[in-house]
């Protein structure tokens, strides 16, 4: 007697779950990342996914493996109204993985509203890279609940801008250059030529009640 389709298969929903099953182990859609690399020109980085993915051999054995490496993914950095926020990107930085629904080659290349260069959805290949996300190996410390903060990871050199005090401060080690006018890391003052404010003298001064004149333009 003939084997049914449905004894072969199981049933209509066993099928379906199969069905579905499959078809989501091929949709990607956002991941962590490790960056192995970044080319500041193209603004691109070569990543690791850092979720393991699935091989089955011949025999339906199925076992985790490394997803392959990803290049000339582009990077994001905050970005708008013709300002741009970077980093200095280095290998073993982790990141966000997006995928985009439809081939971004063409996008990519040209910038606009692009006809995709084939029908591939939500693949490896269209992969974005957003810098940041941390996890609990690599989190930074001591996060500023007052202030909006551009800081090194370890909290040393961090601009800081506290919108309820209304005040803009900086920690520096290495000192503040601002077109040659420089602060030390101890609160010097040094000018453009080389003078240190608090510790120079002028030459030909007298004390009196007269007031300076004001520099020319």
């Amino acid at each position: 007697m003939p084997v049914s389709l449905n004894s072969q298969v199981g049933s209509r929903e066993h099928l379906d779950a199969a069905l579905a099953k499959t078809i989501k182990a091929e949709l990607r859609v956002a991941m962590p990342g490790i960056i192995q690399s970044f080319d500041p020109q193209a603004m691109t980085c070569t990543v690791q996914p850092a979720i393991l993915g699935t091989t089955t051999d011949a025999t339906g054995v199925s076992q985790s493996s490394p997803l392959p490496l990803l290049l000339d993914v582009p990077v994001i950095f905050p970005r708008g109204g013709g300002v741009t926020m970077t980093f200095p990107i280095q290998a073993g930085d982790e990141c966000l993985l997006i995928f985009g629904d439809r081939c971004i080659d063409f996008w990519w290349q040209s910038g606009g509203m692009q006809e995709p260069v084939d029908n591939r959805q939500h693949d490896l290949s269209d992969a974005f890279a957003i810098v940041g996300p941390q996890s609990q190996a690599q989190k930074i410390n001591n996060v500023s609940t007052e202030s909006v903060q551009l800081r090194s990871d370890d909290g040393a050199t961090s601009l800081s801008l506290n919108p309820t005090a209304g005040t803009i401060a900086g920690v520096a080690p290495g000192g503040f250059d601002l077109n040659g006018l420089k602060i030390s890391g101890s609160g010097q003052l040094t000018l453009v030529d080389g003078s240190v404010v608090d510790g120079h003298t002028h030459g030909g001064v007298e004390q009196g009640g007269s007031k300076t004149e004001p520099l020319s333009p």
